[in-house]
């Protein structure tokens, strides 16, 4: 068994590493950039060392610095997780060169996979199941619009390096082919140095099935069954679940058979996914679940299939890469009750779900279910990596009661000040059609504006006001339960619109908890966070309505286009914001002059700090 493990990576996926890790008594080694000197990954190894600067890009992505850390530290073994390098078959092999352990993948399996067209090819040849389409190497504009034109519309141009939803475009028509065509080569050449191309059918109602597989070194292969991971944005999964609803016994044994077929075309060993796209306008069915991509890791929602079948995968992952062999025959392994995986996000939907960053001065995310999370209190979202904070993963006897506890949890949210996903997530998970199994890749982009949390209404207004006097009459600062009736006024403030709440007057209120500090409360409930002034201190936020600029996220300046007394126009841009390697243009509401400016280039800002103010042009 491996001695001693170095984490190749950060976050709740190296915390979860490390605390099987633990329980196996392996010793961990993390690494860690500037911006992770105190995550919670490095103060939970027995070891860490430094990498480099904060940029993934200059350090978690520089394979030589990982590979001399453990030599540094005597590491046996190196797990990548998940991204960065868990999937670059160059560096699997420089660890294996450097006399070190892989856990994971053959470099061979890894570049059998890593392009769709060749990957796809394969599986044909391997009896798999995959979606009519053209992966040849005529890449020319006339042959590929003459496949497209064959396969029949609407099709989905792929690159064939891409992925997380680069290089895709659907094209519904033929008239739109070329331009949609030289739009993905574009995308997938910046994004991948590589602007090839693979054609295929548009899948109508599509469901996104994958099947988690294992193989080790003595030829075994089994499958752990199948996850969901219809729920999706902009091909970004949000919600992932396992079994598949609607899955009966024939069609899992004939997907799960065609997923061991692929993984043992590969000669696969550890821990990897099959995915397949499923055309579900007829429920699922094994003559219309297509295989789409192999991925050669460890997946993010790997939770919900150790719930459903009680096997620790990084246990197993562990286990065979020291050359044992997989723990458990096909035979003995079942789907034992329901489970759901949400991925709670740094990022504010109702802001066009743009990033969210810094200290996390309040963090609570309850008691229920299983939760994967790399932060604790007062730890910080950095701008520099995915803005994940954790996984709420639910389990439960049903569906049903999977549902139940997920909705449990992401209501119990509380967060502040940077802002998350979960009341957003809550909305997806309660709403009628995903609690009636209604799934499709589409379910976000149909359901959105349903789904995004807007500004508070008036049971918002007055709970906050009763938190206020309640603070004020036990003199409590935190952590405060709505519990009292009261008899007065309360003038509060949100966003620069005041108001004076009549408590004397009945009305509705809602199950919340809240954070007064003497100045403020911090409403929590259903997933939302809702920060209320007292009005007599002032907010220090001026209203949109009436001119402010104000910053969406924290972020830096890098641009600023006017001046105080500048005449603008509705529309002009004025400045611009950069986060998360994100930049986001502010513009002027109206057409106006700008009154106010307080942001300068280069300059740090905090969300929702006012920027500039435009006052209307006069009528």
């Amino acid at each position: 068994m491996i001695a001693k493990l170095l984490i190749a990576n950060r976050g709740e996926i190296a915390c979860r590493i490390i605390r099987t890790a633990r329980e196996m008594g392996i010793a961990t080694v993390a690494v860690y950039s500037d911006a992770d000197a105190k995550a919670l990954h490095v103060r939970s190894a027995d070891e860490a060392v430094h990498i480099g600067p904060s940029p993934a890009a200059e350090s978690y992505l520089v394979g030589e610095k990982i590979i001399a850390a453990a030599k540094q530290t005597g590491a046996e073994a190196i797990h990548p997780g998940y991204g960065f390098l868990s999937e670059n078959a160059g560096f699997a092999q420089a660890v294996i060169d450097a006399g070190l352990i892989w856990v994971g993948p053959k470099p061979s399996s890894i570049e059998a996979m890593g392009l769709k067209d060749a990957a796809k090819k394969l599986m044909r040849e391997a009896g798999v199941p995959v979606t009519p389409g053209y992966e040849g190497e005529d890449q020319s504009v006339e042959r590929l619009k003459s496949e497209a034109d064959a396969i029949g519309y609407p099709v989905l141009i792929k690159a064939v390096a891409g992925g997380g939803g680069k290089g895709m475009r659907k094209v519904d028509a033929a008239e739109d082919f070329e331009a949609s065509l030289e739009s993905c080569r574009r995308e997938a050449k910046a994004s991948f140095s590589n602007d090839e191309v693979l054609l295929e059918k548009w899948i109508t109602s599509p469901r996104h099935i994958e099947v988690q597989v294992f193989g080790d070194a003595h030829g075994n292969v089994v499958h752990l069954f199948e996850r969901d991971c219809s729920l999706q944005r902009r091909h970004q999964k949000v919600i992932e679940e396992a079994p598949a609803p609607g899955m009966d016994e024939a069609t899992r044994e004939e997907i799960c058979a065609a997923a061991v077929r692929a993984a043992k075309a590969v000669d696969y060993e550890g821990a990897g996914t099959i995915e397949f796209i499923a055309d579900a306008s007829e429920g699922l069915r094994a003559d219309r679940i297509f295989f789409m991509e192999m991925n050669t890791r460890l997946q993010v929602e790997h939770p919900v299939t150790e719930e459903i079948t009680g096997v620790d995968l990084v246990e197993w992952q562990l286990r065979v890469a020291s050359g044992e062999p997989i723990p458990l025959s096909q035979k003995d392994l079942s789907i034992n009750g329901w489970a759901i995986e949400a991925r709670l996000y740094a990022e504010d939907p109702a802001g066009g779900f743009l990033p969210s960053t810094g200290r996390l001065d309040h963090f609570d995310l309850g008691d229920f279910g299983r939760i994967e999370t790399g932060v604790e209190p007062n730890d910080s979202i950095s701008p520099h990596y995915d803005p994940m904070i954790a996984k709420l993963v639910a389990n439960g006897e049903t569906r049903e009661a999977a549902i139940e506890e997920l909705a449990m949890m992401l209501a119990g949210v509380e967060v502040w000040p940077v802002r998350t996903n979960a009341a957003f997530l809550l909305r997806c998970a309660t709403h009628p059609d995903f609690v009636d199994a209604r799934l499709d890749t589409g379910f976000i982009a149909r359901h959105e504006d349903s789904l995004i949390p807007g500004e508070p209404g008036e049971e918002h207004w007055r709970t906050a006001a009763l938190f206020c006097l309640e603070a004020q009459n036990d003199n409590t600062p935190t952590g405060l339960r709505l519990n009292a009736e009261s008899k007065v006024a309360v003038s509060l403030a949100y966003r620069g619109e005041r108001r004076t709440i009549d408590l004397v007057q009945s009305g509705p209120t809602l199950p919340a908890s809240g954070i007064v500090d003497g100045d403020r409360v911090v409403l929590f409930s259903a997933g939302e966070t809702h920060e209320f002034a007292l009005s007599t201190r002032g907010t220090g936020h001026a209203s949109v309505a009436d001119g402010a600029i104000l910053a969406p996220m924290p972020g830096k300046v890098i641009a600023v286009d006017v001046a105080e007394g500048d005449s603008v126009t509705a529309g002009q841009r004025l400045m611009v914001l950069e986060a998360m390697k994100m930049e986001h243009a502010l513009t002027a509401p109206f057409d106006g002059t700008v009154t106010e400016l307080s942001a300068s280039e280069g300059g740090q800002v905090q969300v929702e700090a006012v920027l500039a103010v435009v006052e209307p042009v006069e009528e």
